[in-house]
C-alpha cells in the first residue's frame, strides 16, 4: 500500500473545502486536498457577506470572482403575511456602515470553478481526486484510505465532507437533525426592470421569497414555501413558473423569465455535539446545516476555516501539532457561541413565519419596526450580519483587506 505524509489532509473539495486547502497551503503546510470536484450548476448562489469576501482576498482568490459577482448595497424586507401587525417595508443600506457592499452574489458553480483554478495553480497544494473511505486516528498521526487503496497520512484531517460526512460518522461524533414543513426552489432569473444592487426578501406565511441581484439583469431565488407547493412549482413549465414568480414578487423587476437549471431543496438542520476530536475538525456542512435563510451557511462555513487556520496557527506556536487534543480544544471554543447564535436566529425567524400566531407576528414586526428607525441598534445589527466583531477570524478582520 502505498503511503504519503502530509501536515493537513482536507476531504472535501467544495468552497469550504477548497478554502482550507488553500489557506492552510499558503501558511506553509504541506497540504492535500482529498475529493472530486463537483461544478454542475443547480441555479443555487450564495451571497458571499463581508467577512467572507476579505477572507477570499486573503487567499488570493477574490479577483478572479468579483466578475462573476453582483454587489448587495441594499437588503430590503417586506412583510407579505397579511398579519394585523404589518409592518412598514424595512431597508438597510450598506453605506450606513461604512461598506460599498454587505456581500457580492455568485453562483455556487462559479465560485466552486475558480477556487478550484487557485487550488490547482497553488504549488503547495496536492489535489487527489479519489473519495475517502476510511479514517483512523492514531497518537501520532491520523491515517484515510483512500478508494483505490492507497492510503495518505496527516497531522490534522479537516473534514469537509458535507452533511452526510463519513468522516465525522467514523469519528463517532453525534448530530442533531431536524426539517421543516417546507422546500426551497431555487432557480436563475432575467428580468425586465433592474435590480439596482437591492436583494430583496418578502416574509410570508409559509417562508421567505428572496431575490438577490446577480450581475446585469438577473437575480437568483431562493422561493422557501409548503412542501406541497414546492413540488407543484417544480412541475411547471419555465413559462408558467415565471409568472408564478412574477406575481409573488409583485412585478417589481417586471418580466421575468427562467435563465437558468432549477433546484428543490427539503428544508432542514443539522448541528454536531462537538467541532471536532484530537486528529480531526470539522467544517462547513459536516459541522452544521442551515436552511438557505439569511445568506448562512457557507459564509459560516468560510469562518469555521478562517477560525481553524487561527487555532493550528496558535497551537503551533505553543508548540503543538496541527492535529494536536490543544488545537482542536481551541477551534471548538472558537465555534460553539457563533455557530448556536446563527442556528438560533435562521430557526427562529422560519418558525415565526410558519406560527401564524399573533404574539409572534406582534414580536416580529415590533423588531422590524424598531430597526427600521433607532439608527444606532440598526446598524450595530447590520455589522454583526456581515461579520460578528467580536471574535472575529484574523483573515476576515477589517485590517486584512485588501
Amino acid at each position: 500500500m502505498n503511503e504519503t505524509s502530509y501536515n493537513i489532509a482536507v476531504v472535501g473539495a467544495g468552497a469550504a473545502g477548497l478554502s482550507a486547502a488553500i489557506a492552510f497551503a499558503q501558511d506553509g503546510f504541506k497540504t492535500v486536498l482529498i475529493g472530486a470536484l463537483d461544478t454542475r450548476r443547480d441555479g443555487r448562489t450564495v451571497a458571499l457577506l463581508n467577512g467572507s469576501v476579505r477572507f477570499l482576498e486573503a487567499l488570493g482568490v477574490w479577483p478572479s470572482l468579483r466578475p462573476e459577482a453582483a454587489p448587495l448595497e441594499t437588503m430590503r424586507i417586506i412583510d407579505d403575511t397579511g398579519s394585523l401587525f404589518r409592518p412598514p417595508t424595512a431597508s438597510f443600506v450598506a453605506g450606513e456602515i461604512g461598506l460599498d457592499a454587505f456581500g457580492w452574489n455568485i453562483e455556487n458553480a462559479t465560485l466552486v470553478e475558480k477556487m478550484a483554478e487557485a487550488a490547482k495553480a497553488h504549488e503547495d497544494l496536492t489535489l487527489v481526486p479519489h473519495f475517502a473511505t476510511a479514517f483512523h486516528a492514531g497518537p501520532e498521526h491520523a491515517s484515510i484510505t483512500l478508494a483505490d487503496g492507497s492510503e495518505i497520512q496527516a497531522s490534522l484531517v479537516v473534514a469537509a465532507d458535507g452533511r452526510n460526512s463519513r468522516l465525522r460518522q467514523i469519528a463517532g461524533i453525534e448530530t442533531q437533525t431536524w426539517s421543516y414543513p417546507q422546500s426551497a426552489v431555487t432557480t436563475i432569473l432575467a428580468h425586465d426592470r433592474e435590480h439596482r444592487e437591492t436583494s430583496t426578501e418578502f416574509h410570508t406565511r409559509h417562508g421567505p421569497f428572496t431575490l438577490v441581484p446577480l450581475p446585469g439583469k438577473r437575480s437568483s431565488l431562493v422561493w422557501v414555501t409548503s412542501q406541497k407547493q414546492a413540488e407543484q412549482l417544480s412541475k411547471l413549465d419555465d413559462k408558467a413558473l415565471a409568472a408564478e414568480i412574477e406575481r409573488q414578487a409583485h412585478y417589481i423587476l417586471g418580466t421575468m423569465r427562467i435563465d437558468g437549471p432549477r433546484g428543490l431543496v427539503p428544508m432542514s438542520g443539522l448541528s454536531v455535539s462537538r467541532y471536532g476530536v484530537p486528529r480531526l475538525a470539522l467544517v462547513g456542512e459536516a459541522a452544521h446545516v442551515f436552511p438557505p435563510i439569511g445568506a448562512q451557511g457557507l459564509n459560516l462555513g468560510f469562518r469555521d476555516v478562517a477560525s481553524l487556520r487561527d487555532a493550528v496557527l496558535d497551537a503551533f506556536e505553543e508548540g503543538e501539532e496541527p492535529g494536536s487534543a490543544e488545537t482542536i480544544r481551541i477551534y471548538q471554543r472558537s465555534r460553539d457561541l457563533d455557530v448556536r447564535l446563527r442556528t438560533a436566529a435562521v430557526d427562529g425567524l422560519n418558525r415565526t413565519l410558519l406560527a401564524g400566531m399573533i404574539p409572534a407576528d406582534f414580536l416580529r414586526g415590533a423588531g422590524l419596526l424598531v430597526l427600521s428607525h433607532i439608527g444606532p441598534l440598526r446598524r450595530i445589527v447590520m455589522r454583526e450580519g456581515v461579520l460578528p466583531r467580536v471574535g472575529a477570524p484574523r483573515l476576515m478582520q477589517y485590517a486584512s483587506a485588501a
